[in-house]
């Protein structure tokens, strides 16, 4: 018990907190104020404006933020502004707050199936409350951990503080891990069905070739680590175990040698439990893990939509450039992405020809709806949580 008070404690610190909170809030500052300032060129109709638009980089496209490409006429279809002139045009209406507020649904449907999901997992050993808890400060831990780390090593110890096994705490936390994985390496050959790759990526063709070569070997990370936790749970955990061992006994991972020797034990106790399981049981963990991935990206497709007019075709892009999003909150060195996912929201959207204020308020929004409610709810929640499972609050 004391190991799992000192890992809670580690994970839990208070300054965390405030770091994720500070860095979200710094990055959508500067966000909002480059916007504002930035000028962009708008269509209107012809001979209303005072630019026509020329093709000076030979690219095709119109980039509505280089003065470049805009000639000034008596009599033209594009007139200049700044980006704040196009935010003060948005409009609030009952559309828009109703759009808000499903993006607010999907933010709990998320949540709910995360806890259908731990349900299914426990055998229903979790009440509804319980489940409640367990999901809530897991998403505050990984809220206060970077992309990398995520608050899968925390969980185990939730799980087990809630009277859940330690060896069934360990395989859960294995086969959510995987799942989630599997999940995101299924939809990549679904989006570049319906996707050309060049329109997924940034259209500044360096800074996209930069992002495509991350995206990938991202890709390519969660793809091996998928495959092996599916060896290692289900084919071969005993080669899995000794490879893990085998691997941190080189001179560079020595450090981590101690861990990783408690993951392979981890290993092999995940596979006896996982092992026994009937079918429907991984077909209801499945479900709700595709059911809760799905309402984590339709929230930024229905915040879109509650100031754009979106097509279906518009709405898989999105979905398409959350996928390139993801990865880059995934390795982000940042409590929960703070900082680097607003600011990679705002250059992947912003082919949708939004203005960068009006880009910059719909991330904060986003991040206001999808991650700050975690670092409250998980600060308000944990020390009664603490008192309740059997220790006293953490100082």
């Amino acid at each position: 018990m004391e190991a799992q008070h000192d890992i809670l404690k580690k994970s839990f610190k208070p300054w965390k907190i405030w770091v994720a909170v500070g860095l979200g809030l710094l990055i959508a500052g500067v966000m909002l104020f480059s916007g504002v300032r930035q000028v962009q060129f708008m269509k209107v109709a012809e001979g209303k404006g005072n630019y026509i638009w020329k093709d000076a980089n030979k690219n095709g496209k119109v980039d509505i933020h280089n003065s470049h490409e805009f000639i000034s006429v008596p009599k033209g279809n594009y007139i200049k502004q700044r980006a704040s002139d196009a935010l003060k045009l948005l409009e609030w209406s009952s559309s828009s707050i109703l759009w808000i507020f499903i993006a607010l649904l999907f933010m709990i449907g998320r949540d709910l199936f995360y806890m259908i999901r731990i349900r299914v997992l426990t055998h229903k050993k979790l009440g509804w409350k319980s489940s409640f808890h367990v999901i809530m400060l897991w998403e505050f831990a990984s809220a206060l951990s970077p992309g990398v780390v995520g608050g899968a090593a925390v969980a185990m110890f939730i799980l087990h503080r809630e009277k859940i096994p330690l060896g069934r705490s360990t395989a859960i936390v294995f086969i959510t891990t995987m799942m989630d994985n599997l999940f995101y390496v299924l939809m990549i050959p679904l989006v570049f069905l319906f996707i050309d790759s060049s329109t997924l990526f940034p259209e500044n063709t360096t800074y996209s070739m930069g992002v495509q070569l991350v995206f990938w070997i991202g890709f390519t990370i969660i793809l091996i680590a998928c495959l092996f936790l599916f060896l290692a749970v289900f084919i071969l955990p005993s080669w899995a175990a000794w490879f893990l061992n085998t691997l941190f006994k080189l001179p560079f991972l020595k450090r981590w040698k101690e861990g990783a020797s408690r993951t392979a034990d981890d290993l092999m106790v995940s596979s006896k439990e996982l092992r026994k399981e009937p079918i429907y049981f991984w077909v209801g963990a499945f479900a709700s893990t595709c059911g809760s991935w799905i309402c984590r990206y339709l929230v930024i497709n229905v915040l879109l939509q509650a100031f754009l007019h979106l097509g279906i075709m518009d709405h898989i892009l999105i979905l398409g450039k959350q996928l390139v999003l993801w990865i880059f909150m995934l390795i982000s060195p940042t409590p929960g992405g703070s900082g680097v996912a607003e600011y990679a929201f705002g250059e992947l959207l912003m082919p949708f020809g939004m203005s960068a204020a009006m880009l910059a308020g719909i991330a904060v929004l986003w991040r206001l709806i999808s991650y700050f409610p975690y670092l409250f709810i998980g600060a308000l929640l944990l020390p009664r949580w603490v008192k309740q499972t059997g220790q006293s609050g953490l100082k």
